[in-house]
């Protein structure tokens, strides 16, 4: 049976590398065709946009998978006639006029204090906060790396609002972090449970699941792409 091609959707903090464990795994179980976009941060638009350059490129069909911020990514970019499925890993799933920044303000996540913008309209995760906030169950080393080469997103994307959201339309999966600090669960769990995705996966992980329970995560996505479209 053939799959799709995979495109990991980084979120804000980090880039197509935080897929690293998740890519492993999955070329581990045969997947041969992935694929991570490496997002600009700029605006959900600018996001969006070279999300779906990279979809317009593969050849057949596509499963998107998004982490965190990624999951407002691929919702606004997931409506291309080749995405089969939409796969949220402790993601935004933002309906039509919903922002991140907005979803977060209904229950602010334990984290949100050591967020820190700087003088030029990024916003930061404190560097000593960082395993912290984001990654509590990684161990000291992989955390460190994290917060030395996070990716601060601009202030104003938290604000920018989803128009079509394609989980509406596309069959869709949602990975939920119960332990997590910059995405509160609760709000997982009500983005999860309105989309009504076909499997609903709780896992007992930080924010980072994707970097600590990679295997977990993969057999999630293992199951969207063998049973997508």
């Amino acid at each position: 049976m053939s799959t799709p091609t995979l495109v990991l959707v980084h979120g804000f903090w980090g880039g197509a590398a935080h897929w690293r464990n998740v890519i492993l795994e999955l070329a581990r179980k045969g997947h041969d065709r992935i694929r991570a976009v490496e997002l600009p941060l700029t605006s959900l638009a600018d996001d969006a946009e070279r999300t779906r350059k990279m979809v317009a490129q593969q050849s057949g069909p596509v499963l998107l998978v998004g982490h965190s911020y990624g999951g407002a990514v691929i919702t606004e970019a997931g409506d291309q006639p080749n995405v089969v499925g939409l796969v949220y890993i402790a993601a935004f799933a933002p309906d039509a006029g919903e922002s991140p920044g907005g979803i977060s303000q209904a229950h602010p996540p334990a984290a949100i204090a050591n967020l820190a913008p700087d003088s030029d309209g990024y916003l930061w995760i404190q560097y000593d906060k960082f395993r912290e906030s984001f990654c509590q169950d990684l161990d000291a080393d992989d955390a460190l790396v994290m917060a030395t080469t996070q990716k601060a997103p601009l202030a104003s994307t938290f604000g920018d609002t989803v128009t079509a959201p394609a989980w509406k339309k596309k069959p869709s999966w949602y990975q939920l972090s119960t332990q997590d600090r910059m995405i509160h669960p609760d709000n997982q769990k009500r983005m999860a449970e309105r989309m009504n995705p076909r499997t609903l996966l709780a896992l007992d992980a930080s924010h980072a699941s994707l970097a600590s329970q990679a295997a977990a995560v993969v057999g999630l996505i293992d199951e969207a792409a063998r049973t997508s479209g």
